[in-house]
């Protein structure tokens, strides 16, 4: 099942919210609105928060610094103007497996769930790095993508660890489950 939902995310055309293209797009607040001013990115920074919540230890920094890592990178290959594919299916893609992941309760090792985050990340940072300016205010659209993602995550984790206190992780997955119909419902929108 979650194979053809992969399948049907990268082929589908789709449009985001938070990947408009137009207005102003330089400095700090620009860019920190970009992964808050779309369902896209919020569902997807909070679902990688929450799965770093589930899994606990290592993952609580490993996983959000994967994602940063990567989001960075995929933005300088953005900005360079390299072809990624799939961008926006596979920002799609992000918030359907990753909601997936917390709603299912997947515990994997750290590098492997770092290197799934990762892959995602560099769909999220390329659709950052097209939009961002090449001066001054390029730089500061850039520190503001990544505090409201590192942000985000953090909100994810600390939600996700309070609910693992309350109810033992069934809430957490009941969010995660969520953000993959969320995710579903944006492929479908």
């Amino acid at each position: 099942m979650l194979k053809k939902i992969l399948v049907a995310a990268f082929v589908a055309e789709v449009s985001l919210l938070a990947h408009t293209g137009v207005g102003n797009i330089s400095g700090f607040s620009a860019g920190f609105s970009h992964p808050v001013g779309g369902a896209d990115h919020i569902l997807a920074m909070f679902a990688v928060g929450l799965w770093a919540a589930q899994m606990g230890s290592k993952a609580l920094w490993a996983v959000p610094l994967s994602f940063i890592t990567m989001m960075i990178v995929g933005a300088v290959l953005g900005v360079q103007g390299v072809n990624i594919p799939f961008i926006e299916n596979g920002i799609l893609a992000s918030v359907l497996v990753l909601g997936a992941m917390v709603g299912f309760g997947v515990k994997m090792p750290v590098g492997f769930s770092s290197a799934i985050v990762g892959l995602f990340a560099v769909f999220h940072g390329a659709a950052h790095g097209f939009e961002m300016p090449l001066n001054v205010g390029g730089v500061e659209y850039a520190a503001g993508f990544i505090l409201a993602t590192a942000m985000l995550h953090a909100a994810g984790i600390a939600l996700g660890s309070t609910m693992h206190k309350i109810a033992q992780s069934k809430i957490s997955r009941i969010a995660g489950g969520s953000i993959a119909v969320a995710g579903l419902a944006l492929a479908i929108s």
